[in-house]
């Protein structure tokens, strides 16, 4: 179903992947204004796109379809629901804002520089977009490359040892995923996404497909303790590259969790809910601790992201409506805030050529629009009635109590704890005694400044005042999901149970016609 006429998915790859080859030829002024134009093409884009999707009742799940064999069960198939729709709009509202952001702080290889930046909007796109099982995973880990350029060359002074780290990390979780996608196309006789969320594997396959596959997305979240590679990779990336790797490389292993694991294997979910849970309690209060005590900017900021993707993981194995959606306001909410912290960060580091907190202080004396802003976004990140990180937090744990109080109560702290490390940051950056000359006599936010974080911030309220805007295209869609998995669904604090959950019954059939062997558990029926 395509309503525009038009492969307009195809149209926002090709738009970045044109320009990108425009930049490696052009001059550093050019690049720069190529990279511009594209993004910003690639935005009207997006709004059309957007404006266009049906959410009307009885709307087709998929929509604007693309379809063209290559070879094999290998084909270009794309289409978006309404939840890929939202990640999406999150990438290209991004993108012309951290061209914006390097504009004055890259002055060496230009041209490269803006090129990765366009490719890699190329690729993250098509993660969102990909409709067929092998497409997905070679843009999802192509998207590997682009960034470890950006880290390694335009990075920092311990650019090499961040750029391995990120990769190694993110590339080594991703072949057990690759080992599960091969066996499933040959089990399911079919690569088609929406194929494979409607077909029934057996509940034994089951658990070694979703650890293969948590593996994978594990990583990307991240999730505690395979993190560790976010803080060094945060530290050492230019400031736009710090943005699009919390506002968007890190909702891959959420969506990774949406389109795959819970769909594909519920029953699996359901089994390892308990583990996911664990690790994520342990993620918001121990990175939150971590955050708290922090000198860097960048690596307190880049602590606090693990706090927040937690909030993510245990909101999508609630197995209900509030928690997923609230899961997804949360990846939507982060990925403005996160972005918007980096680029404060940024922006003073462009002045100073420091991130320790401590060589600043008394900022609202003299650059007042920058402390109006930094507050707006601190706001948000602590979760902040009226800003878009309440409405995501809100939601997720309350679908979070509804499936385990225990959770709940736990994942809060870190709200309390977030509250802390980001006042006590503001504090330092913006009120007390100018701790030096240097600071006091920095200038306030520029056009091109004000250009870059003024739209977040209005989107950031936008999204606290009127959450449903962004609820409304994905309601159908986490519907679904649910209704799916519901068969699967763990009565309450039973998914807490010590030892390992026994699996549950299966509830459907195989597409070849043999019924999946019904399994029970020892102490009863499982639901």
């Amino acid at each position: 179903m395509n309503e525009l006429g038009f492969p307009i998915l195809s149209l926002m790859m090709a738009v970045p992947m044109a320009g990108a080859i425009a930049c490696l030829y052009a001059g550093a002024s050019g690049a720069r204004l190529i990279a511009l134009v594209a993004t910003l093409v690639n935005l009207a884009l997006g709004i059309l796109l957007w404006l266009n999707f049906d959410q009307g009742a009885g709307h087709a799940q998929w929509q604007f379809q693309e379809y063209a064999p290559i070879f094999g069960r290998f084909a270009w198939a794309m289409g978006i629901d309404g939840i890929a729709l939202t990640l999406i709009a999150l990438t290209v509202f991004l993108m012309p804002i951290c061209i914006l952001a390097s504009w004055d702080s890259i002055e060496e290889r230009v041209g490269e520089y803006m090129a990765a930046f366009l490719f890699m909007e190329t690729l993250m796109i098509g993660v969102f977009a990909a409709q067929d099982l092998f497409l997905f995973y070679i843009f999802f880990e192509a998207g590997l490359i682009p960034m470890y350029l950006i880290i390694g060359i335009w990075g920092g002074v311990n650019r090499i040892y961040a750029s391995y780290k990120f990769f190694l990390y993110t590339l080594l979780g991703s072949v057990l995923m690759l080992i599960a996608m091969l066996w499933m196309a040959r089990e399911a006789g079919s690569t088609d996404i929406p194929t494979l969320m409607a077909y029934n594997f057996d509940p034994h396959a089951q658990t070694w497909l979703w650890l293969a596959f948590f593996a994978s997305f594990a990583v990307k979240m991240p999730m505690w303790p395979v993190h560790t590679w976010l803080p060094d990779a945060h530290v050492q990336a230019p400031t736009a590259g710090s943005v699009i790797l919390a506002g968007v490389l890190l909702k891959m292993g959420g969506y990774g969790f949406i389109r795959f694991s819970l769909p594909m294997f519920p029953e699996a979910s359901a089994q390892f809910a308990w583990l996911v849970f664990a690790l994520s309690m342990v993620a918001v209060v121990y990175t939150s601790l971590v955050a708290l005590v922090q000198s860097d900017m960048k690596k307190l900021i880049a602590y606090s992201s693990v706090a927040h993707m937690a909030i993510v993981t245990v909101g999508l194995f609630a197995f209900n409506q509030a928690g997923i959606e609230g899961a997804m306001m949360v990846m939507l909410g982060h990925g403005l805030v996160s972005g918007a912290l980096f680029l404060c960060v940024g922006v003073i580091y462009d002045r100073l050529h420091t991130r320790e907190i401590d060589r600043y202080g008394g900022l609202s004396i003299n650059m007042p629009k920058y402390a109006l802003l930094f507050m707006l976004f601190t706001m948000a990140a602590v979760g902040l009635p009226g800003t878009s990180n309440f409405v995501g937090e809100f939601l997720a744990l309350m679908g979070v109590y509804e499936a385990s109080s225990w959770v709940a109560l736990v994942c809060t702290t870190g709200i309390i704890l977030g509250a802390a490390y980001m006042l006590y940051l503001y504090r330092r950056i913006c009120f007390g005694d100018q701790k030096n000359a240097d600071a006091a006599a920095m200038p306030d936010l520029t056009a091109r400044e004000l250009a870059m974080l003024v739209p977040i911030g209005l989107s950031v309220l936008w999204m606290g005042v009127y959450p449903e805007s962004f609820l409304s295209p994905m309601r159908a869609d986490v519907q679904a999901l649910v209704a799916r998995i519901a068969p699967a669904k763990p009565e309450g604090d039973a998914k807490l149970t010590a030892g390992k959950p026994q699996p549950v019954a299966a509830h459907g059939a195989h597409e070849g016609g043999h019924k999946a062997e019904e399994v029970h558990a020892t102490a009863g029926e499982a639901h």
